[in-house]
């Protein structure tokens, strides 16, 4: 059965360069990896015959910005552990790549790191369902995948110019920004 110290020491191996930061808490296994080294480890995490992570549960993105301005005393109550205690990172963006390998039932989480403007290159000729995840994170977040075959709204119609994850998207929406149905 795998262990996180033993895909630590693997990805150690075969990508020493690409590893930013990992952490292992209850069991659930994250690693930070440069975006550079995104389809590379990606590709080695599928393919790899001891790993076989085969399956791409979800990709989403989470949007830091404006947390240095409060990040002095926010402590999860449960655990009294600091949220983004090990977050040190000047990057906007967390890209997040839920991973799952059926023949270890184990768990990966993969991180990058982005600012905002940059791009990243697409996941989806390593795991088909990426397509989907993709298109999603870049109709919620903006993000750019680049060689991506369809990168196009999901949910919101192609010339809304927002995109409503974002911190600076206010709660209440825009007004008048895209036009409701009448009653």
């Amino acid at each position: 059965m795998l262990t996180s110290e033993q895909l630590i020491a693997t990805l150690t191996t075969n990508f020493s360069s690409a590893l930013i930061a990992q952490s292992d808490f209850r069991n659930e296994l994250t690693c930070i990896i440069k975006k550079e080294f995104l389809l590379p480890v990606c590709t080695f995490l599928r393919d790899d015959a001891e790993l076989q992570f085969d399956s791409l549960r979800d990709i989403t993105a989470v949007d830091y910005l404006g947390f240095e301005e409060t990040s002095g005393a926010s402590y999860n109550h449960d655990t009294n552990i600091p949220h983004r205690s090990s977050y040190e990172y000047d990057e906007r963006f967390q890209i997040v790549y839920n991973l799952y390998s059926f023949k270890n039932n184990f768990r990966l989480r993969l991180k990058i790191l982005l600012n905002d403007g940059e791009h990243v290159l697409t996941v989806s000729t390593v795991w088909q369902a990426a397509n989907w995840y993709e298109r999603e994170t870049y109709d919620m977040f903006g993000i750019q995948f680049d060689e991506h075959p369809d990168l196009r709204r999901m949910y919101l119609p192609e010339e809304f110019e927002y995109h409503p994850l974002r911190k600076e998207f206010p709660l209440m929406g825009i007004p008048g920004s895209l036009p409701l149905p009448r009653h």
